[in-house]
């Protein structure tokens, strides 16, 4: 039992680490941390946030494929990666435009923008993105680990959400410690709009490889 389950915590650590090295799980934050002055430690925790959204629904997936079969989840799991990317295209796209406005209306006098709520509603928009786009890899194993009894499959299940909320904070902050000496007059009049078009390109990248 025991090299079962060391076996499959295994499998779900390199799963979870994996996946996560794709540039969907990474390059949003990073873009976006450069864009809003986010420091070190609002990303990490934005970067957790939706990690954990995105872990729980790829969990709660294999969960139900317990009882509906797991062919069925596996699925559903799929429908839902293949519109992760125009998500992310969309969310791009609105950012960046969303970016452009805030150009121009900074230009008008006695115009406040009012970047911390702006922070937040991008957060939880993040968060509901990457709910809506599970790993489905994980399905076969959950059922793999649910003979090893409940506390077993549990400890599969934290073994992968950790492996996976660990490389994407691990990819966030190393990204974001690369641009972080960037500095230029563009960057800053135009980060956000530039954070957006990068998002709206890393899902097209998503969209063309079939990621």
């Amino acid at each position: 039992m025991l090299s079962a389950f060391a076996a499959l915590a295994f499998a779900a650590a390199s799963v979870g680490s994996l996946h996560s090295l794709a540039p969907d799980h990474w390059v949003p934050f990073t873009a976006l941390a450069r864009a809003r002055g986010w420091t070190r430690g609002r990303t990490a925790r934005v970067t957790l946030l939706c990690g954990f959204g995105h872990v729980t629904v790829s969990v709660a997936l294999g969960l139900a494929g317990l009882w509906v079969g797991s062919a069925v989840m596996q699925s559903l799991g799929r429908r839902m990666e293949s519109v992760a990317g125009i998500l992310l295209v969309g969310f791009g796209f609105a950012y960046g435009a969303w970016g452009l406005r805030g150009v121009v209306l900074r230009r008008l006098p006695s115009h406040a923008h009012p970047h911390g709520a702006g922070s937040r509603l991008t957060a939880w928009t993040l968060f509901l993105l990457f709910c809506a786009d599970p790993c489905v890899a994980v399905v076969p194993i959950v059922f793999a680990a649910a003979p090893l009894g409940p506390w077993g499959a549990a400890g599969v299940v934290v073994v992968y959400e950790a492996a996976t909320l660990g490389t994407m904070v691990a990819m966030v902050l190393l990204a974001q410690a690369g641009v972080a000496g960037l500095r230029a007059r563009w960057i800053d009049r135009y980060g956000d709009s530039a954070a957006g078009g990068l998002i709206a390109a890393t899902g097209l990248l998503l969209i063309a490889v079939g990621i």
